[in-house]
Order: structure tokens, then sequence, then C-alpha cells
């Protein structure tokens, strides 16, 4: 197994008892001011143009200096005290030991809502089939599950550290066999066991080697603003100054050369002053010296003491405490502070940060027919009745919907409503929980996936349960087994999943599910008119908010199948270029789709989010919000977030991604907000 082995354990300090005085010294004189006075120290040794005492410049430098270390140094006890609890943190590794001394290869014991310091490969968990349900929100704010193997012993082979967090490439070896590894194997370093007993797993990289700590960096010196501009005036007061010295030597050697020749009986030059030019050599350090209070070394301190007293403020603001968690602000450091005065832009991310991550399925489009519009009375008022999911006794009670018309149209056999829930219920990587008969938990890796496997289930095909090589559905109250057959994994470039099952009937059925954008260009041609109207309908929603995504379903031949598994195999098992070589053959079999329809999802936008982005813009602060959504969807939530306003005239669009040319469009009319 390819691994460092040094330095095991987590390091976010800048200093240690060896190196502080010296890097501390060296971060302090890059200020001019701190500079200066100690080239000044160095002109006052010199008795020939000192006119002053060394110490009138040591002793102001010095307690300048002793401040801004104490403060330093204090920041940095913070850092050590955070990285020893991390370190110290107990683990079983066979005979319990701390995480700063385990090696890689060691197989560690992790237990229910325990801090994971390693980046570690799931061997086996208490739950069934070897899950393990892991909580990322340091990473990405995400509760997920990871798939383990059982624990045996076996070799691992797997690429250098690095930091790529949603990439790893690595082979298990065991028994003259193979076996892929990847990304949803392993356990990174800053993740929390959740909903699991306990876990074993085998130590891949630790330390600085982890994922994480190679995307931290370096700890570099950091300057503020203030700092820059201190440091351009203290030049310019240094070119004043010398250029008052220079006058000032220049009056000197025209007098000498003029009137103090004549009086050398009565002011003779000392004997190493040899010419006017040499002694008004000397007068300029020496006026350099005396004028020396023009600099304001005492600013530094003075900043220094306005940051620290700006630090408890931010600590004892009550505005900034946060009561569902007994949270207060929390200042880290105390040298950044009055940059937070001087912020101009804000990049956030839309979901789980805008958005309350909580998605309800709302409306769909089957078929070329729409689900889940809202009906009208008479006198225009909107009708809202709820339908009823009593006939199915797995329904989730928490479940709402609002058109009748799916359900009769499930209840009549309609074949494309079927198979579009069918796909639903299969196409997805949700783990199913049943502590009590009758009573389903899902946990999904996704809110997303989450709740469209629950739309399915309220619809009459509930997923049950699922192993590594099946998934078992209950499809309008009968019992169905699925043979798993493969699963082409979701990720940000193919922008999409698919999943390949052998039916009871033994056909082999792909389904898949993801951006419009992409699954457009992989549907049959005799689609076309179908995907216009879906579009249309997907615009519709887009319009309104909604998170869309498109289904689609394709049937295989058993020997293109069988073709095709043999060389997804040697792509998995590859350990170079893996990822090129898994898309090129994803893309072989995701082709020819025949369109099921679409969905379309509800992310409420989180309470305050509207008068929070109001006040920022006041403080001319400008907003950028990232987001995979379509268009239209993104233009509604800007409206809703007040980061669009109607009083805009034109919304510049990004139209060709290559030639990054940008053309001003009409502003798009504003839906009802989120």
């Amino acid at each position: 197994m390819f691994g460092a082995e040094k330095d095991l354990d987590v390091k976010t300090s800048k200093y240690n008892a060896l190196n502080f005085l010296p890097m501390n010294l060296f971060e302090q004189f890059q200020r001019l001011a701190n500079a200066y006075f100690l080239f000044l120290l160095f002109l006052q040794l010199i008795p020939q143009i000192s006119s002053l005492a060394w110490y009138t410049t040591v002793v102001p430098l010095m307690v300048v200096l002793s401040i801004t270390a104490v403060k330093d140094a204090i920041d940095d006890m913070k850092r050590h005290k955070n990285d020893n609890q991390v370190n110290n943190r107990s683990v079983l590794v066979i005979v319990t030991e701390k995480w700063m001394n385990v090696q890689v290869g060691d197989i560690i014991k992790l237990e229910n809502n325990q801090i994971v310091t390693a980046d570690i490969l799931l061997l086996s968990s208490s739950e069934p089939y070897s899950l393990t349900y892991i909580e990322t929100a340091e990473l990405d704010g995400q509760l997920n599950h990871q798939d383990s193997y059982s624990f045996f012993p076996g070799e691992v082979r797997c690429e250098s550290p690095n930091n790529k967090l949603d990439k790893f490439t690595g082979i298990l070896m065991y028994k003259g066999k193979n076996y892929l590894l990847n990304h949803d194997r392993l356990i990174l370093r800053g993740c929390v066991i959740r909903n699991t007993d306990w876990c074993y797993g085998l130590v891949i990289f630790t330390g600085p080697d982890t994922k994480v700590m190679q995307n931290s960096g370096k700890s570099t010196f950091k300057r503020t603003h203030i700092d820059h501009l201190m440091n351009v005036l203290v030049l310019w007061i240094f070119l004043f100054l010398g250029s008052m010295c220079f006058l000032l030597a220049v009056g000197h050697y025209i007098w000498e050369n003029n009137k103090g020749y004549y009086f050398q009986d009565y002011l003779p030059w000392e004997d190493y002053v040899t010419s006017s030019v040499f002694s008004a050599t000397l007068i300029f350090w020496s006026y350099f010296i005396i004028l020396n209070t023009m600099v304001p070394i005492s600013l530094y301190v003075s900043v220094e003491i306005i940051r620290l007293g700006n630090s408890f403020y931010i600590n004892w603001d009550q505005k900034m405490f946060y009561e569902p968690k007994n949270t207060p602000a929390q200042a880290r450091t105390t040298t950044l502070n009055e940059e937070l005065g001087q912020v101009k832009y804000v990049f956030s991310d839309k979901t789980g940060t805008l958005t309350q991550n909580i998605m309800i399925f709302n409306k769909c489009s089957i078929n070329g027919m729409v689900y889940g519009m809202h009906h009208h009375d008479d006198l225009g008022h909107e009708k809202r009745e709820k339908v009823d999911f009593s006939y199915n006794k797995l329904a989730d009670p928490k479940f709402s919907f609002y058109d009748k018309t799916l359900v009769e149209a499930v209840k009549k056999g309609n074949h494309w409503v079927h198979l579009f829930f069918l796909s639903l219920s299969l196409c997805h990587t949700v783990i199913s929980e049943e502590k009590v008969e009758g009573e389903l938990v899902y946990q999904a890796q996704s809110p997303d996936e989450g709740a469209l496997v629950t739309a399915a289930r309220n619809f009459g095909f509930v997923f049950r349960s699922r192993t590594s090589e099946t998934i078992m559905v209950v499809e309008m109250g009968k019992m169905r087994i699925y043979q798993l057959l493969a699963i082409l994994d979701f990720n940000n470039v193919r922008k999409r999943m698919s999943v390949i099952v052998r039916t009871p009937e033994n056909r082999i059925l792909l389904f898949c599910k993801g951006a419009d954008t992409i699954l457009c260009k992989l549907l049959h041609p005799s689609c076309g008119s179908l995907k216009d109207i879906t579009m249309d309908h997907l615009d519709d929603f887009a319009s309104d908010g909604l998170r869309t995504l498109m289904v689609a379903y394709r049937e295989l031949d058993s020997a293109f199948f069988q073709d095709w598994s043999k060389k997804h195999s040697e792509a998995c098992l590859s350990l170079e270029n893996r990822e090129n070589k898994i898309s090129i053959v994803y893309e072989e079999i995701e082709r020819d789709l025949m369109l099921l329809g679409a969905t379309a999802i509800e992310d409420k936008l989180q309470d305050g989010v509207p008068e929070t982005i109001l006040t920022l813009n006041k403080a001319k602060i400008k907003i950028w919000v990232l987001t995979g959504d379509k268009q239209e969807t993104a233009v509604n939530i800007a409206y809703a977030c007040n980061i669009f306003e109607d009083e805009m005239d034109e919304i510049f669009i990004v139209e060709d991604l290559q030639l990054c040319s940008l053309l001003p469009r009409n502003s798009f009319p504003r839906s009802n907000p989120l």
C-alpha cells in the first residue's frame, strides 16, 4: 500500500517553541516602521553620527514587538489546543490508541458519533450489508452513507496522497482477484459516524497526507488592507523624512563650505572629518536619527489594541448569538477582524445555504401529461385538497400531494405512469431501514433522491430494501425482486445516474435520471415530439423555482449487456486513467433512451434570507450565488431572494462559454416566489 508514514499528527498551528521567536520577528519586520527602527538602532551604534542613546530606540521597539508577539502567541495557542483535541482522541487499533499514533495500514474500530481524523477504507460495520452512515458536514453539509467490504485480509494498492476530495483510485487484491476501490468506500478526515454502532476501517492516509489537509495548504502570514495602507503611509513618511534630512545636509554643506571653514578656530572639525561633503554626510544620518519621532511606531500598537477589542466585541455580540444551538460568535484570530468591514463580494451556494435543503415532490410530467397543477374553483380561488393515500399501507404520512388525477392514473394501471414510478423506485442509492414493521425510514445521499423515492412509495411503488445484488420493491401491493446488475454513478460531469436491473420476467432494463440538458442528447430519435412537450413543462416548472430532472429508460439485449459488462469490469479495475475509461463505457450504454417524463421538486428558502440579502445590498456588498439549476429556476430564486429586483431592466447571460460572450437580455418575468 502506497502512503507516507511521517508526521502523523494533524497540525494547523503556525509556531512551536523553537521557531516562534524567529518566525514571529520575521513577520513583524515586514512592517516598514519596525524595519526602520531596527535600522535606526544600528545607526545609533555608530558614535560619529548618533546624538541619542541606543536604548531610546530599543525600549519602544521592544514594547511594540512584545505586545504583538504575545497576541500572536495567544492566537496560535488556540490552534495548538484544537490540534491536541483532534490528535489525542482515542481510537481502537486492536488496542486503544490515540489518533496521532495511528499508522498507515492499521485496522481501527470507530463507533457512533465518533469523529474520523484519518482517511480510512471501510471494511465492515454493524449495519446490514456492512453499510455505514457518515455526516460530512465539514466537507459538504450532507449526511451520506458509504458501502464497505467484509472484514477479511488482503492487499490494497492505491494512489498517492492528493487533494481531490471526490476521487480515489485503488484496488483490493484478495485470493488472486482484484476488487475496485473508489471514493464511495473511503471515509475522509472530518467526517462523523452516524446511525452506526460500530465499523472497522483500514487507515489509508494520515496526518498531512489526508485529503482535507492536502487542501488546507501551509499557514502563511496574512496582512490586512490596513497593514498595507500603514506600510504605504510609512513609506511616504520615509520619503519625506529623507527629503528633510537631505535638505538639512545640503544646508550644512553650504554653511560649512562658505562660513564654517573660517570658524574652525572656535568650532574645529573632528579628526575624522576631512571635508564639507563628509561632514554633510554625517549630518544627514544624524538628522535621520534625531527626527525618528516622525515615524509613528506607536500606531501599530494602537491598531493591535483596537483589533483585540474588536474581537471581544464580536464574541460578546448578542445579535450574533445562535440560540437553537447555544452558540456565540467566535473571533478565531485577532489579526483580520477589520477585513469584515472591507468585504465587497459574497459567494454563496444555494442548496442548504439559501434554501432549507428539505425537498418536496411538487409536480411531474409523464408521457406529455402534467400532474400536480393546482386547480381553481369558479371564483378563481385555488383548491388545495390533499390526496388521500390511505389505500397504501406503506405510504409516508408526511407526504402531501394535491392532484388526484395522478392517483387515478396509477389505480387505472397506466403503463407509462407505472414505468415512471418504477424508475424512481429503482434508480437511486437510497438505503431503507425498517426497525418497526411497515414503518420505512429512507437514508439518502441527497435530499432530492429521498424526495423522489418517497413520492414513488406513496403512489404505490415502495422501495422496501436492497442488497449489493438485489432491490426489493412492493408494486401496488405485490412484492417484486429486481437483480441489480450495475450502478452508473452520478458526478458533476455526467450530471446523471443510471441503474441496470434484471426484472423477474428476465428483461434487462436501464433506468436513467439526470439534467435535461444532458438526457436530451441521449434520447432515441422517436422521442422528438415528446421531448418538445416535456421541455415546455420543464421550463414551466423552472419558472416556478422548482428543481427539475428528466427520467428515461432503455431495454437492453442480453448479449449486448454481457459484452458491455466485460468492458465495464476492465475499466473499473484499471489503475491508470480509470475515470475516462469508465466514462467511455458508460456512454456506450446510455444512448437511445426512451423518455418517460420529468420531476419537479420544491426546496423552500430559509427564514430571513430575503431580508439578509437586502441588508447586504444596502451595505454595497455584491452577492453571487452558485447553482446548477436551470436558468429559469435560478432567475426565479434570485427574485425571491431579492438578489434581482423588479426595477432591473437587463440581465446578462453567458451564451457562449468558449467565447465568453455576454449578451444582454430583457429581464425575465417574475414568477411567484418560493
